[in-house]
């Protein structure tokens, strides 16, 4: 930054004695390269500054012509504004370059407003830019960490082995491999993800993405729970699904690394599946491999199978086989969904539309859909107060615009600093900005002493100033990101000093202009940090938390009550609340990453509420509500006996009940109820779990019910009871 901030102002100021084109050189510089915080190497951040290179263009234009009149830069800062900040939806590289792109919008709309300027204007900004990525990309090269596909396709490599174990004697994982499971799943979580590799934004490719690294860690989960039935050896069939998912994960892996796409290995396993069905089965329909059996019909089958027989008379299942055995299918049809979900997800990331993979529309709807139309979705899935982003950005732009209001009734000197003290000072909760504020009012008051003593002894001698930018530069540049934002505006308000006093003769009541500057915008940005949301995403994660479970537990009723009645004629993408939960998990998931990024809020009292929760399994349940539907409710339905459809159909509404009361724990209202959350595991208690006659069915609704159950303990318990559940009920092997 040093070199080309020092490069681009020297060239224009005395190389080619152009003030206005070195100005803007220099604070492109400072836009793009300090301000910004881009995420990635010096090369990843080089690529996202030149793709930035025509909007910056358009920011300098428009801030020109929109200055002249008071009323129209105070327009256009608002919109402006508001749309760099509500950009940071895009992804981490959009939301680290807003705050440059926001300086870049500011500095025209300030004096001297003259549009006669712009080509200079221009020239200096695209120098700037143009000296910063070439400086980002060959000084000092940084080593690219691990890729989120690079730790997906590690993953895929563990599923394999995995599932390769489980097909050999014991037919189970030793701890080591669970452990070696748990630790490829974890690298998934977005985390433990350097941001600039994160697959967040909201294009096919990402999206795709981030759906394999979810299904990989589903499928890692299922292989690690999977048990072999006591006293019995798995059928050939069971062997057989579990060599197919071993060779679409290996062949997953191969797909990631850059190698073909697992077409014969998908198709290899969707026919297992089937085949699998059909052996259990006996006579009866069975979907044969290769007509209609496809990735989103074989779990139906597979399901459906057998609806149509009469339910024996001495207790047993209508396939002849012990509950057990049914409830290894149950999970073998999990795990096998999860490969399928991985394998098509993992082709979309690498080969976008082009994908040769066939893809289920309902879960991978966003495969064909276009880019334009999925950033609309993204945009319109946080246009609501209960986005963060979205209260990020109302609070900058009215900060913003009311500094300019200002600054425009010509009472301030130098009305630029203090909308820039706006702009970096106004943070996503009262408790920061004010801890933030005193920090820089502090440092901005050394800073301006300093300033003064300099501008006195110095005098009108720029070389003086010239000889000293560079040094003092390099000093604010390396020690101001390191010892915080007191350091940091004091070293600042040197810096400008020493750039405004070789641009025109210089007094020490400069350090007085900044100083006041400083102060009016850290006022403004407190009123606004005071009156917009000043909780930030503490407050916002209980609500979305809430939320999103309540949404949930309609899903979870609506499901069994489908299962128990046999009634599954529409769509899943079509279930009543479906929509609303997958917004709700969006909403939590922009919640959750503000809150990982946010202090903890008023003196350590606010975390008091929240922070026993386990979040990301709030997350996770929501997730897992939508899958399990998903696959549950594709018709055709296999009819439930009474037995059966009783027991789904209550556990259905108990399950929902804990959801509600672990939502209410979350979010608590004014007359909620405060006495203690009843233990999770005793939804269970009270229903018969191998009822006479049950289809398959009904062991993959309990299953579901029994692994959501196990997310509500996460949420209420943390870690230590996250078992509890499966230890005492039956539905684990």
């Amino acid at each position: 930054m040093t070199l080309v901030a020092a490069a681009g102002f020297f060239l224009f100021r005395y190389g080619l004695g152009d003030p206005v084109a070195a100005t803007y050189a220099l604070f492109a510089t400072v836009a793009l390269g300090g301000l910004s915080r881009i995420p990635g190497t010096g090369r990843q951040r080089a690529a996202v500054v030149a793709r930035m290179v025509p909007v910056c263009w358009v920011l300098v234009v428009v801030g020109t012509y929109l200055s002249v009149r008071t009323w129209t830069a105070v327009v256009g800062m608002l919109v402006v504004g508001f749309a760099l900040a509500f950009s940071a939806v895009g992804g981490p590289r959009q939301a680290g370059a807003a705050p440059g792109l926001q300086l870049l919008y500011i500095l025209p709309s300030f004096p001297p407003y003259d549009p006669a300027s712009l080509d200079d204007r221009l020239i200096g900004t695209t120098t700037g830019l143009a000296l910063l990525i070439a400086a980002e990309a060959l000084i000092l090269p940084e080593r690219r960490p691990e890729t989120y596909r690079s730790r997906a396709t590690r993953a895929a490599g563990t599923a394999a082995r995995c599932a390769t174990l489980l097909v050999a004697p014991p037919h189970a994982l030793t701890a080591a491999d669970i452990g070696e499971a748990r630790e490829a799943g974890q690298s998934l979580r977005s985390l433990t993800v350097p941001e600039a590799e994160r697959p967040a934004g909201p294009g096919v490719r990402d999206r795709a993405l981030s759906h394999t690294g979810l299904a990989t860690r589903a499928l890692l989960g299922r292989l690690a729970r999977l048990r072999a039935v006591p006293g019995e050896q798995p059928g050939r069939e069971v062997l057989a699904v579990l060599r197919a998912v071993a060779r679409l994960a290996t062949a997953t892996e191969n797909c990631l690394d850059g190698g073909p796409s697992p077409v014969e290995p998908h198709k290899e396993l969707v026919g297992a599946r089937a085949r699998l069905s059909a052996a259990s089965a006996g006579p009866g329909p069975v979907v044969e491999p290769g007509t209609a059996c496809t990735a989103g019909t074989a779990g139906p089958a597979f399901l459906a199978t057998g609806s149509a027989r009469p339910v024996p008379e001495d207790g047993t299942t209508p396939y002849g086989l012990p509950p057990a055995v049914l409830r290894l299918h149950a999970a073998l049809l999990e795990i096998a969904d999860a490969a399928l979900a991985m394998g098509t997800a993992a082709d979309l990331a690498v080969r976008g539309r082009h994908a040769r993979v066939e893809v289920a529309r309902g879960r991978f709807w966003y495969a064909s859909v276009p880019a334009p139309v999925l950033w609309w979705h993204r945009l319109r899935g946080h246009a609501g107060r209960g986005s963060v982003f979205f209260q990020n950005a109302v609070r900058i732009a009215l900060a913003l615009t009311a500094a300019r209001l200002v600054a425009g009734l010509d009472t301030l000197p130098h009305g630029f600093w203090a909308t820039l003290a706006t702009l970096t000072l106004t943070r996503t909760t009262m408790d920061e900005t004010w801890s933030t504020i005193r920090r820089a009012l502090t440092g901005t008051l050394a800073g301006a002493v300093l300033t003064a003593g300099i501008l006195s002894a110095a005098g009108a001698e720029n070389a003086v100033y010239a000889a000293l930018l560079p040094l003092w530069m390099l000093f604010a540049f390396t020690v101001g990101p390191v010892k915080g934002v007191g350091w940091a505006q004091g070293l600042f308000t040197v810096l400008v000093a020493l750039v405004f006093a070789q641009l025109a003769p210089p007094t020490w009541r400069l350090a007085e202009a900044r100083m006041l500057d400083v102060l009016v915008g850290s006022a403004i940005g407190a009123v606004f940090g005071l009156l917009a949301w000043p909780r930030g995403a503490h407050d916002e994660l209980r609500h979305a938390g809430a939320e999103l479970l309540r949404r949930a537990a309609e899903i979870v009723v609506a499901t069994g009550a489908s299962v128990a009645g046999g009634c599954g004629t529409a769509a899943p993408s079509r279930v009543p609340g479906r929509r609303s939960l997958q917004r709700a998990v969006i909403l939590a998931e922009s919640a959750y990453a503000q809150y990982q990024s946010e202090p903890t809020p008023f003196g350590g009292r606010g975390h008091e509420t929240v922070q026993p929760a386990d979040w990301q399994s709030v997350l996770i349940a929501g997730h897992h509500t939508l899958w399990g539907s998903d696959r549950l409710l594709d018709p055709p339905l296999a009819r439930l006996n009474m037995a059966a459809a009783d027991s789904v159909g209550g556990l259905g509404e108990r399950v929902a009940g804990r959801m509600l009361l672990v939502s209410a724990a979350l979010d608590p209202g004014d007359d909620t109820p405060t006495a203690p959350l009843p233990l999770i595991d005793s939804a269970l208690a009270g229903f018969t779990l191998e009822p006479p006659g049950a289809p398959r069915l009904y062991y993959a609704t309990v299953s579901w019910f029994d692994s959501l159950l196990t997310d509500m303990s996460r949420i209420a318990y943390g870690d230590q009871t996250a078992g509890a559940t499966a230890q005492m009920t039956p539905v684990h092997d």
